[in-house]
């Protein structure tokens, strides 16, 4: 059976290597990963084929505390990355566990980032496994379109290094 995936891209007027260390380095991480209203703690980072992030996001903002606690669960859970594919600069691919979602059976979902240069800075590809059901994969999706805007807005904010 083919699994459905889901397409988001960006353009940020950044170096390459700005977006790559966002996404590549424990400070990075801890600067924009989990939507608004969570805050991420990297606990380790292997950044090779084989490697693993380990993280804790924790639910920060009232409205998302009050819907993990509604929907049953913890504020904060640890995630585990296993990194599939380390192309610096260029590609990055990872399969991480979701076994947060309570009363279904933990399975992988994987994830593809492309970036890809261009005039206006770096084109950002990112391509998600679907989740399990309709309204698990449009609360992915919210979550990504969520935390994409934070990367968004700490790239504005940050001065331009003339690129590779």
């Amino acid at each position: 059976m083919t699994k459905r995936m889901i397409t988001l891209e960006r353009t940020f007027e950044a170096s390459i290597e700005d977006v790559w260390a966002l996404w590549t380095t424990k400070e990075g991480l801890e600067s924009w990963w989990g939507p608004v209203g969570f805050s991420t703690t990297v606990r380790q980072i292997d950044l090779r084929v084989g490697g693993e992030l380990r993280y804790a996001m924790t639910a920060t903002a009232p409205a998302q505390v009050d819907f993990m606690k509604k929907a049953g669960m913890p504020l904060t859970t640890e995630q585990r990355v296993r990194y599939r594919a380390v192309d610096p600069y260029r590609r990055l691919a990872y399969t991480s566990l979701a076994d947060f979602i309570p009363g279904v059976t933990p399975y992988d979902v994987a994830t593809l980032v492309e970036l890809h240069p261009n005039a206006q800075g770096v084109r950002m590809v990112v391509t998600i496994d679907a989740m399990h059901d309709e309204p698990w994969t449009q609360r992915a999706v919210a979550g990504w379109e969520s935390q994409l805007g934070r990367l968004i807005k700490l790239l504005a904010e940050r001065p331009r290094v003339t690129g590779r």
